[in-house]
């Protein structure tokens, strides 16, 4: 429910999400026009879901004022969503109408150039190496009034290129490729040269990416990009503006900026209320949140039909439920034990407990960088995502984890594992309930550990303190570059640590395919690569399931598309 703790494969969700995957094989342009929104095509077998539901229309049929109060499932600290802390959902959520992105993804993927910010980009080879020419739109400026130059874009290559670790990127994706950025024909030009292919380039600076522009003011050294934006949010460049981040009543008020350059923003203000995810369904049943994302929580949706004035809201977007193994554990480093736990889940009894009466398809996913609906999806399992018991047993055996009475012990230690739970989420209590039984069949004990949504990742999952954690992953329309971060090795966003040089190697193929046939073949083989280190194991297609005050327009189930903050409002 709301938008709770997750992570971004780019973000994070923990009944809730945590990071952001790019989810689909996508048809990108520059241009300015919009790609028309299409259906996903659905794998074999798997249902057709709607693409994007956010109520649209055009901005003369909205009244203008207004206020918009949201919920977020924590209050950060970390307010920067390019830092590897601030990949969770609701530092997402607060930035995305306060930072730059440079394109805009519509309900298939396409990417489309944001006036706002960008005049023009294009990619061309020069002496064998791929240049990107950026062209900025020279009224965008910086709350401070400093305008947003090619200094921002090589501040920004510099802290997330990788090559200093002192820095503490999200990702480094694209832009560990780069070897250079230089002003071009004046300073609102930037030329990036590559050293080898970069088909994703337009994920770079991008918010379907979860990558936005920050200013190179704030980031330009290692304790700028890593403090800037600890418990504050010093400059903006977007739509609002921060008018209060309030720790004692945990709400954060944007509010219509008005040096804004562009279309001039409908609402008023945004108010975003940290609750506990269960709250979030009473408080929209309330009327004091307007928009609830509920997932799949069946009793909020059971809220959002009865209460009075609200529309269902939903898509299949590339979000997917899924939970993670940490192999940095004494008791998890062995490939063996985690492809043992995979084996022992019955995913497809887990599955239907966690969405029976959501109207959602009940369906395993087998996939960790496609979801079910999307071009290029496949299975490639290898039979690790059969519920096999006795395999599991088999495979704690070879290990030499020997059951001794209920529970496998190896060298004196019990196979134990702590499962961190966050409070005030009613699937994952049922979850932790039937996978501490499952396992347990297998002579795997589990521990629940109790979190509190702002300990869940800040305290637990991105400190690698904890055995096992489900929460969900959002997508984007980067299959390559977006998951890169979270399943690479050596990537802080990797919160399992479970990975291979053949995912690596697998990945960087795909993100620099010269075509769609290509780079989904190689996103098959890191997947298939994927189950071998079984880090992550997904469970299903995650439901974009949303509960809307019925006037609210153009936001809701954005499937693969971007929300246009001056474009929401209420309709007349």
């Amino acid at each position: 429910m709301g938008r709770r703790l997750q992570h971004h494969r780019t973000a994070l969700l923990a009944g809730l999400t945590v990071l952001t995957l790019s989810l689909a094989l996508c048809s990108c342009s520059s241009g300015s026009d919009g790609g028309a929104a299409a259906d996903a095509l659905p794998a074999a077998g798997m249902p057709k879901l709607t693409s994007v539901d956010i109520n649209a229309h055009a901005r003369a049929q909205l009244r203008p004022g207004g206020t918009l109060n949201l919920a977020i499932a924590q209050f950060s600290h970390q307010w920067s969503p390019i830092h590897t802390d601030g990949t969770v959902s609701s530092t997402v959520a607060v930035s995305k109408p306060l930072l730059p992105t440079f394109f805009r993804s519509d309900a298939a993927g396409t990417q489309t150039v944001n006036p706002a910010y960008l005049q023009e980009a294009h990619a061309e080879v020069r002496d064998g190496r791929q240049v990107v020419t950026w062209t900025l739109n020279p009224k965008a400026h910086w709350s401070d009034g400093t305008p947003i130059t090619w200094r921002d874009i090589e501040a920004n290559w510099r802290a997330m290129n990788g090559k200093d670790p002192a820095y503490q990127p999200s990702s480094t994706s694209g832009f560990d490729l780069v070897t250079s950025v230089e002003r071009g024909k004046d300073d609102f030009q930037a030329v990036m040269t590559f050293d080898r292919p970069f088909s994703e380039w337009q994920s770079m600076f991008n918010s379907a990416a979860n990558a936005p522009l920050l200013p190179a003011s704030r980031i330009a050294t290692p304790d700028l990009f890593n403090s800037a934006y600890l418990d504050a949010i010093p400059l903006t460049a977007g739509p609002f503006k921060v008018e209060r981040l309030d720790p004692t009543a945990q709400t954060v008020t944007l509010v219509a900026d008005p040096t804004w350059w562009g279309d001039k923003p409908l609402l008023d203000r945004i108010v975003f209320h940290t609750m506990l995810p269960d709250a979030m369904r009473t408080a929209f049943a309330k009327g004091e949140i307007d928009l609830l994302d509920n997932g799949p929580d069946v009793a909020g949706y059971q809220v959002i039909k009865n209460t009075k004035g609200a529309a269902v809201r939903r898509a299949g977007g590339p979000d997917y439920r899924q939970l993670t193994l940490n192999a940095r554990t004494p008791l998890l480093t062995d490939p063996t034990v985690r492809q043992a736990v995979f084996q022992a889940i019955n995913r497809d009894a887990l599955i239907r407990t966690d969405l029976n009466g959501l109207d959602w398809p009940a369906v395993p996913l087998n996939n960790h960088l496609l979801v079910a609906n999307q071009n290029g999806y496949r299975d490639n399992s290898l039979g690790l995502s059969r519920f096999d018991p006795a395999e599991a047993a088999r495979k704690l055996d070879s290990a030499g984890w020997k059951l001794d009475g209920d529970v496998r012990k190896k060298d004196g230690h019990e196979l134990n594992l702590r499962m961190v739970v966050p409070a005030g989420v009613a699937i994952a209590q049922n979850e932790t309930a039937s996978l501490s039984k499952m396992l347990k069949d297998v002579g795997i004990k589990v521990t629940p550990v109790t979190a509190t949504p702002n300990e869940f990742f800040d305290k637990y999952v991105n400190r690698n303190d904890f055995d096992i954690a489900v929460y969900a992953l959002l997508g984007t329309p980067f299959p390559a570059s977006g998951s890169r971060a979270g399943y690479v090795q050596n990537s802080a966003g990797n919160r399992s640590g479970a990975g291979s040089a053949a995912v690596d190697a697998a990945l960087d193929r795909a993100a620099g395919a010269a075509d769609a046939g290509t780079a989904s073949e190689a996103i098959n083989q890191a997947d298939g690569e994927l189950w071998k280190v079984a880090g992550v194991l997904p469970l299903y297609q995650r439901p974009q399931l949303y509960g809307a005050r019925a006037d609210l327009a153009n936001i809701g189930a954005q499937g693969l598309s971007d929300i246009v903050w001056e474009n929401v409002g209420f309709t007349k």
